[in-house]
């Protein structure tokens, strides 16, 4: 039993449903227009007969005269204006004088009591000496009607078995092109989260159906990529987070056990510092699970050089370089506040971190953009490693002391602020010898 929900016997439906309706119609207006030709043609030479005979009385030629035809399919009658019948063929019978009422110049369709054939009477007026007479010539429909029942018949036998040869094709096709979309169908199905690198088959038909393929393989690749990804982060997240409290327990644990070579203030100090580094992954952790779940920041038109020196001014008792914002000029930009405050605040603390006396800091417009430059003047960051160390957890050997409080979060919090304004960012070589960060915004108009 065939399934109507499937494409495949819709498909075939849909072209029989169609297809039915323009061979009924076709059929019929073919009958019709053959039926009316071949009537068009008997009128015609019932007519051309009409006129010889009323051409041959017009010249002499007596009724009586007219050659009788022994033909059943045609007949010839004269007749004056007032129903006289001067002349009829054999055929007509008592049938004569009922026919010499038709006006000149009409045609009508009798049946004669001869097989009850139809025949096609055609009036022509005839001038004589004899006065005002009528021809009437009448050809038979039984051709005709022969013919279009041929036809008929024909088309009645030949539309269905059409149908059936298209229904068969259709389906035939439908299902042969639907076969790589069962194939696409049943692999998916068959991946799990556990095998996301397994791949659909594309077929070799270059087809819609091999573009969904492979658009389905880019995004089982995506998938995949985002699964590791994830499997990465949750990995580094659990390492990270197991540092500070492996640390603070470790701190207790010689506490408890050894009383007398730990004091209360000491074991204080150090579970307070792991706390605060506790606090900081996870605060960072928390911002980039929200970044993810929220593609579009929050848009308000912002200064950002009043968001560097706000930051600035924050740091300034925190840090030990200078750091140096002479270099910083208005900047507008359409953003979110709260992230871009993060962004700057990021910054900032990385070039902290790895420069050795000073922190440049400049802000400029750049035709449609924003550009925000934070230079240190510390050891740098090789080509190679530019690109990576906007990923998570990612530690370069010169920073991977956790001592220097870094998490390796905060440039991929940077980069994740930069992608959702619509920015970009790229790592430079710093004048003084160190790493500079550009930031580029599109400026606000």
């Amino acid at each position: 039993m065939l399934d109507r929900r499937t494409v495949r016997t819709r498909t075939v439906v849909g072209a029989l449903t169609v297809l039915g309706i323009a061979l009924v119609v076709a059929s019929i207006a073919m009958v019709f227009l053959l039926r009316r030709s071949l009537t068009h043609n008997v009128r015609t030479n019932a007519a051309g007969t009409a006129r010889l005979v009323a051409a041959q009385l017009e010249e002499g030629l007596a009724p009586a005269e007219i050659p009788s035809s022994r033909d059943d399919d045609e007949f010839i009658l004269v007749s004056r204006a007032a129903g006289d019948v001067l002349y009829a063929s054999e055929i007509l019978r008592e049938m004569a004088a009922p026919l010499a009422d038709i006006p000149a110049g009409e045609s009508e369709s009798f049946e004669l009591p001869i097989d009850d054939d139809p025949f096609l009477v055609v009036a022509e007026a005839a001038s004589t000496t004899d006065g005002e007479l009528t021809v009437l010539v009448g050809h038979t429909l039984d051709n005709v009607a022969e013919s279009t029942e041929v036809v008929g018949v024909l088309l009645a036998g030949g539309v269905p078995i059409l149908l059936v040869l298209v229904g068969a094709i259709t389906w035939k096709v439908t299902g042969r092109s639907l076969a790589p979309v069962e194939s696409i169908r049943a692999e998916v199905e068959a991946i799990s989260s556990d095998e996301l690198h397994r791949r659909v088959p594309v077929p070799e038909t270059h087809d819609e159906v091999a573009r969904l393929a492979s658009t389905m393989n880019r995004m089982l690749g995506r998938l995949e990529e985002g699964q590791q990804r994830e499997r990465r982060f949750v990995s580094d997240a659990s390492h990270e987070l197991r540092s500070p409290v492996a640390a603070i327990r470790q701190h207790a644990e010689v506490s408890l056990g050894h009383p007398e070579s730990s004091s209360t203030e000491e074991l204080a100090r150090h579970v307070l510092s792991e706390g605060l580094r506790l606090e900081r992954l996870v605060e960072d952790l928390l911002y980039l699970a929200r970044g993810d779940e929220t593609t579009a920041p929050h848009r308000e038109v912002i200064d950002l050089d009043d968001l560097v020196f706000a930051e600035v001014a924050r740091l300034k008792s925190v840090i030990d370089p200078t750091l140096d914002t002479r270099k910083v000029s208005a900047g507008r930009i359409s953003g979110d506040r709260v992230r871009l405050s993060r962004l700057v605040k990021n910054l900032l603390e990385n070039a902290g971190r790895h420069a050795y006396t000073v922190v440049d800091v400049s802000l400029t417009e750049d035709q449609d953009e924003v550009v925000l430059m934070v230079a240190d003047d510390g050891p740098g960051i090789d080509p190679k490693d530019r690109e990576r160390v906007f990923q998570r957890f990612v530690r370069l050997e010169e920073a991977r002391d956790r001592a220097s409080g870094g998490t390796g979060l905060g440039l991929a919090i940077v980069a994740d602020v930069v992608r959702s304004h619509g920015g970009s960012a790229r790592i430079l070589d710093s004048a003084s010898g160190g790493a500079a960060f550009e930031i580029r915004f599109p400026r606000y108009a």
